[in-house]
Formats: structure tokens, sequence, C-alpha cells
């Protein structure tokens, strides 16, 4: 069965597009890095693989798991009425697409959200291994998400597969510290997440954090009102991170991303409130 070869499948195509970026950072990137790369890489991959390890071991059959029971027992929408094609997959995708902008602003709209999730936007810097930068309890939220949608929509084991391998593959992506021309980007941009758009959603100023939200598909932020195309700053002279989190033994080490949620105070970062800004909607 497909579901047997899962593992394998995200793992082959996690680490093609991590080195695949990671290259394209090197050979040209839009922005030189402020802090040493090695110790912040390590602590960041470690996170991702005790993220990892914590799935296995609370979620042993995941989202995919779900969607093959799903297909068993005929639950779910798409189950009930019978419908498995492409465009069933397409729509799965585009949902599910839709359910992780949602709970990417819910997380900076409730106060205790927050504190997991700005364990995410604490990185001093912004590349690569920031896409995959969360807190387990974030990972583990966003999980049981996934799997209540999967029960109710009932999507086929391949739909699931699709949408976690295109999610994982842009969050490297758009958070990759690369260079695309404006040209490109001004026109990939309306249909993917580009690093460019996303990077402002990573600025210290608190309207620019809270725009942008979405991971793969862009059309949310122009739909919902989140959409802002540029920051104030330049890409290169824009500051990355949270103005009060600014010390890398704090927030770039393993042992301090994961006591972040349980030090200091829930700013205004956590309002969702957005200075409107006319210029920027171009």
């Amino acid at each position: 069965m497909l579901v047997d070869y899962e593992i394998a499948i995200r793992l082959i195509i996690f680490f093609g597009v991590f080195s695949a970026i990671a290259v394209w950072e090197y050979r040209s990137p839009k922005r030189t890095l402020k802090v040493a790369k090695g110790r912040r890489w390590l602590s960041n991959i470690a996170l991702v693989a005790l993220n990892s390890l914590v799935l296995r071991l609370l979620f042993p059959v995941a989202a995919v798991g779900v969607a093959s029971y799903c297909a068993r027992e005929g639950w779910g929408l798409l189950n009930y009425f019978g419908l498995q094609s492409l465009i069933t997959t397409v729509l799965t995708v585009i949902v599910l697409d839709l359910v992780i902008y949602l709970q990417h602003v819910l997380v900076h709209s409730v106060p205790v959200l927050w504190r997991v999730h700005r364990v995410h936007h604490a990185d001093l810097d912004y590349d690569v291994t920031t896409g995959s930068r969360f807190h387990p309890f974030e990972i583990v939220f966003s999980m049981m998400i996934k799997m209540a949608v999967i029960y109710v929509l009932g999507p086929s084991v391949v739909a699931v597969i699709v949408f976690e391998v295109l999610l994982n593959a842009c969050a490297m992506f758009n958070h990759g510290n690369i260079h695309l021309p404006k040209s490109i980007d001004k026109v990939l941009r309306w249909w993917l997440v580009t690093p460019d758009m996303h990077r402002v959603h990573h600025s210290v100023e608190v309207d620019e954090t809270n725009s942008n939200f979405g991971f793969s598909l862009p059309w949310w932020d122009r739909l919902f009102g989140t959409y802002r195309s540029q920051p104030r700053k330049s890409h290169q002279d824009m500051v990355i991170g949270i103005n009060q989190y600014r010390d890398p033994r704090e927030v770039n080490q393993l042992f301090g991303m994961l006591r972040l949620p349980f030090v200091g105070k829930v700013t205004e970062y956590a309002s969702g409130s957005r200075v409107k800004d006319e210029s920027t909607k171009s």
C-alpha cells in the first residue's frame, strides 16, 4: 500500500528540496545573514528531528493513516459521495491549504497560541531552515487540526501525501534566502507564495508580521485582506525576528527555543492588527 511508503517518499523529497534550496542560497543569496549559520542550522535541524520523533510517538498513523482509515470505513464527505479523482485531489490540496492559512491567522491572534508560534518568528535570520522551525506544541496542534479536517473531508491517501509534500516543499522554498528576479516574482506570486512575499511576514514590524500568512497558495491573503506586497524597508535592510528577542543564545539554541513559550510577555504581535498602507497593495 502507498501508505507504507509515505515516510520514504516524504524524506526523499524533503532532502531533495532542502539541498536544492541550500545550494541556491549559497549561489544567489537575497540577504547577508546576520548570525553564524553553523550553530543556528544545527539548532533548527535538531528541532525538526525532535518534532518528527514527537509526531511519530503521539500519532503513529499521522494524517495519511487517518485518510487510509476513512477510505476503508467510508468516512468523510468525499467517501460518502464516492468522489475520488484528480479533481478531488486538487480540491483536497486547496481546502487543506485554506485550513493551514486560517490556523496561521489563529496562532497570531490568540495570545497563548502566539507564545508557541513565536518560536518560528524569533529566528534572527531567514533561510531554508526557518521553514521547518516550529515548537513541538505547535506541530502537535497543527497535526490535530489536519486530522480533524481529514476525518470530515475523507480525502484519498494520495491527496494527503501530495498536500503534505507540497506544504513542506513550499515552506522551504518561500523561506529560502534566495534571489528571484522581480519580473519572475511578480508573476509567480499570483500562483505560489514566494520568498519575497513571505519574508515580509517575518519582519519585526508588527503590521508586517500580521500579513502574508499563506504558506503555499497566495490567494487567501489577497481574498481576506492580509496581503502586503513589500516591506517598508528593502528586503536587504529589513530586520528579521521579534523586537524583544534578539539574543542568539535565547532564540537560536535548541533549549532556548523549547522554553521560549514560557518566558516573557505576550506583546502586540498577537493582536492581529495591521496598519493599512495602500502603497503596498500593488
